[in-house]
């Protein structure tokens, strides 16, 4: 009989164990999609500010080798993520849209082309501003006074794309702050839920004479373990998550580099340890203090 009783024990004990690590881990899932975001959002700013462009036109009198020599200076430039050649052919593809287009232009034109051969470029994101992208105009304007005819960009695009990034960075981090504070409280709760069932235990320790810091001891170690596995299952599912909407949507793009997935996942276990210390170390004081009767 005592031995069924032990091992029903037992058995309860690791399902709570693993309930509570479930739990954490789920939790701990939801602050990695929060932190995720926050730390993607640069890499998102970032492709949506490279992908502004602008193009240069030229004097008349400059041929086709002149530009491309252009080009090719440009290309060595610091404020450039991508600098290319524009030939008429290609200009007057991307302005019809097709070819059936294209054709039925240059037939208005009796067979010529209209448009000149052009440079496109894309600054690097920390020049896709309005101040820099003045900036680098003014500073080919006045490299290039020969050569250059204007410096075109679409500057309602370049206020666009910073502000809307502006507005939507303050919404989603105050939505983010809202489920951190969520998602620490259920972190709590369930590391309490999983004490109570143990608040005899502890009393019983403690009547037969053990310190707190003798009481404390295996439980925070055991929070510490519990807040790390929690981590690293949430971070799995987070990586499950991100590999599929990278392979099922086409339009997101999701990735990291080393470091910030690396500060992601430190941040993820961290996180997850001190919030299961925090709250096992309260969560054990309020039992220590509550006196025998008061546990029923």
């Amino acid at each position: 009989m005592s031995s069924n009783s032990d091992k029903y024990s037992k058995r309860g004990v690791r399902a709570s164990y693993v309930s509570t690590v479930v739990g954490i881990s789920l939790v701990l899932f939801m602050i990695g999609l929060v932190l995720g975001g926050v730390l993607g959002l640069d890499n998102v700013q970032k492709q949506a500010k490279e992908s502004l462009q602008g193009d240069l036109f030229f004097k008349p009198e400059l041929n086709d080798a002149d530009i491309k020599q252009v080009e090719q200076e440009l290309k060595t430039w610091n404020q450039f993520s991508e600098v290319y050649f524009v030939s008429p052919e290609r200009a007057i593809e991307e302005f019809s849209g097709t070819d059936q287009n294209a054709d039925q232009i240059l037939s208005i034109f009796e067979g010529e082309n209209p448009l000149p051969s052009t440079i496109g470029f894309k600054p690097k994101a920390e020049f896709a501003t309005k101040s820099g992208m003045e900036k680098i105009k003014q500073d080919l304007l006045k490299a290039y006074p020969d050569q250059i005819d204007e410096v075109n960009y679409d500057k309602a695009s370049v206020e666009s794309v910073n502000l809307g990034f502006k507005q939507f960075v303050f919404l989603f981090l105050s939505v983010a702050l809202l489920l951190i504070v969520i998602a620490v409280a259920m972190i709590n709760n369930t590391i309490r839920m999983a004490l109570y069932s143990k608040r005899f235990t502890i009393k019983t320790m403690q009547l037969v004479g053990a310190t707190s810091s003798h009481i404390r001891k295996p439980f925070l170690v055991q929070s510490i373990f519990q807040g790390t596995v929690s981590a690293i299952i949430g971070l799995a599912l987070l990586m499950t998550l991100f590999y599929a909407m990278n392979n099922i949507l086409d339009s997101i793009e999701i990735s990291y580099s080393l470091i910030t997935f690396s500060l992601l996942a430190g941040s993820l276990i961290v996180i997850g340890i001190v919030i299961t210390f925090v709250s096992t170390w309260f969560a054990l004081n309020k039992y220590l203090r509550t006196k025998l009767d008061d546990l029923y």
